[in-house]
């Protein structure tokens, strides 16, 4: 291991290392300061991890599993930084990591594309890099070590199958079916595999018509946005699917802003991806009709690749973390009751 001089604190430290699902927010580590010059010992595996943002309830939930798994008590020294939704950012920070010569650097890709060459820098300064939640569209793939997260074109795909078998068992499979998509930001992987694993669903259904797709960003307050421009240009929606819960969220406020009435007894199914504690409560309120899972409990995974590498043994280049969905035919209160997030 070696020593990591942490010459100045990742921006975005202070007010990013959050806790949160359903909206309950608390930090949970102390920030670090600007000109610290601390020298941290060989006792510690020095982890700088380049996040997204702050911007879900499942981001905020995916940052304190790795705040919570990378603690000293452990054996680590965690470097954090926010990224504010901006690739600038995260590339700035990854020089910065390389910089300060840690073990690891885990990258959250805000997208794809655009990496090659902070990646080949962390290769030839001897640092492996793990892509976590998100992909990072290399030319080699050796540049980075491994990456953990959802198969995110096998979420879009489940969602498509339970609209199939909720549209059947309501008698609905000759009708048409006409549908918009919130999609988050584009370019990134989950808005990328969620759509194309829908759009592989729908094409086997010839009376389901995709009227628009447009980007929420994953917010609520861009969700509710684009939601109340797709109820102004079409007047039948029957299906709305929401490429995250917070734009959900954003999506059934814009519904009953204009009158109109969602979820299991509405006139328009809500469908979305991350299945966080604040998705399940809105179902049992009757405003969503299903969450299709994105497990943000990335942190133990990571920990265990690292545990691997630090022994000398190989690791598999590709893991992907258990997922199920939840629907309002399920007994959500007891789920609810055992939910981590």
């Amino acid at each position: 291991m070696k020593k990591a001089y942490i010459m100045l604190c990742m921006a975005g430290c202070a007010a990013g290392i959050l806790a949160g699902c359903g909206g309950k927010i608390e930090q949970t580590a102390e920030p670090f300061l600007y000109g610290d010059l601390t020298e941290v010992g060989d006792e510690y595996v020095v982890v700088g991890f380049a996040q997204v943002g702050s911007e879900s309830d499942w981001r905020r939930a995916n940052t304190n599993s790795f705040n919570e798994t990378f603690t000293e008590e452990n054996g680590y020294y965690l470097l954090y930084e926010d990224g504010q939704q901006k690739q600038e950012n995260q590339l700035k920070a990854m020089r910065n990591f390389i910089l300060q010569e840690v073990d690891y650097i885990v990258l959250d890709p805000i997208v794809e594309t655009g990496w090659d060459g902070v990646l080949e820098e962390a290769k030839d300064a001897g640092i492996p890099v793990i892509l976590s939640d998100r992909y990072a569209e290399t030319a080699d793939a050796s540049l980075y070590t491994c990456w953990v997260g959802s198969d995110f074109e096998e979420e879009g795909r489940r969602a498509g199958e339970w609209l199939a078998m909720y549209l059947e068992n309501r008698g609905r499979t000759r009708e048409e079916i006409r549908i918009v998509t919130l999609q988050g930001t584009p370019g990134s992987t989950a808005q990328l595999g969620r759509t194309e694993g829908f759009g592989q669903i729908l094409e086997q259904h010839g009376n389901w018509t995709m009227l628009d797709r447009q980007s929420g960003d994953f917010t609520q307050a861009k969700g509710e946005e684009v939601m109340e421009q797709f109820l102004e240009d079409y007047e039948d929606i029957d299906v709305v699917v929401c490429e995250n819960d917070n734009m959900a969220f954003g999506a059934v406020e814009a519904i009953r802003k204009a009158g109109r009435t969602c979820g299991p007894d509405g006139d328009i199914i809500v469908i979305c991806f991350d299945a966080m504690e604040a998705a399940l409560e809105a179902m049992m309120r009757g405003e969503i009709n299903a969450a299709f899972e994105c497990n943000p409990l990335l942190g133990p995974e990571v920990d265990e690749i690292i545990q691997a590498l630090e022994r000398g043994e190989p690791v598999e280049k590709t893991r992907y973390v258990e997922e199920t969905y939840y629907d309002t035919s399920m007994d959500l209160e007891t789920i609810l009751e055992n939910r981590a997030y």
